[in-house]
């Protein structure tokens, strides 16, 4: 068995008098690409969000890379940070950047190679999500809706990440571009060894995409566990994500 690399205890979210999760727990293992599923409002994104270090736990523990997320120095957390790559829904490009200088960001401000080694690296990333060279001095509004979620997934891994967390990746696109995007997603876990973790509601993507998945429903995890299990389901609230 690879090694757990996320490990949720007893989660509890609360906004005020509303409780989101209430005794979440799941693990991720190295290497899955695992998915959060669940029905509208069951805290798929807000799961992502704890695990990100953007949102606070209200209840339970939440182990990243080993590390209790929230149990760590301002200093520790940006160290950790630096472990992941996240792809939000909408790209969250700068607009008023180009393309290659949106790569660029994050290694400018981590490492302290030299500039023409930033762009060489910020290019070969481009290349890896199957951009063409061309895009390089393009801005984010000039592309097109697959192309831009490409360009940043390509600065999710800028830093050479070990985790890789997408929110609804193939959300707005034609059903060409997400079935593109989903063999990207294979495609980069088997070259980079990389574990990705992902908010998804795409039938395909559940289908072909992902190794293992949780179920969120009614404050709790309904299901944990593959496709092929959830088709022997009788269940027929989780039935409705075979359909």
């Amino acid at each position: 068995m690879s090694s757990v690399i996320i490990e949720a205890k007893g989660i509890v979210t609360r906004f005020g008098e509303n409780v989101i999760h209430d005794g979440v727990n799941f693990k991720i293992y190295q290497n899955e690409i695992f998915g959060l599923l669940g029905g509208s409002g069951s805290g798929k994104t807000t799961l992502l969000r704890e695990m990100i270090l953007l949102q606070q736990l209200s209840g339970g523990s939440m182990h990243v890379l080993g590390r209790s997320v929230g149990e760590l120095s301002s200093s520790e957390r940006q160290k950790l940070r630096q472990e992941w790559g996240v792809l939000f829904q909408f790209g969250a490009l700068f607009t008023s950047l180009t393309i290659l200088e949106n790569v660029m960001i994050a290694m400018k401000e981590y490492t302290d190679l030299p500039s023409y080694l930033i762009e060489e690296s910020a290019r070969m990333k481009l290349s890896l999500v199957g951009l063409p060279p061309k895009v390089t001095s393009m801005y984010p509004s000039e592309l097109s809706g697959g192309m831009k979620k490409r360009a940043g997934l390509a600065r999710a891994l800028a830093l050479d990440p070990k985790l890789l967390f997408l929110d609804e990746p193939t959300s707005g696109l034609d059903p060409q571009s997400a079935r593109g995007f989903d063999e990207l997603i294979l495609n980069l876990r088997e070259t980079l060894g990389i574990s990705v973790i992902m908010v998804t509601h795409d039938k395909d993507t559940i289908e072909n995409v992902l190794d293992r998945f949780v179920i969120l429903g009614n404050k709790k995890v309904l299901f944990d566990g593959t496709m092929e299990l959830l088709k022997q389901t009788t269940d027929e609230t989780l039935k409705k994500f075979l359909n």
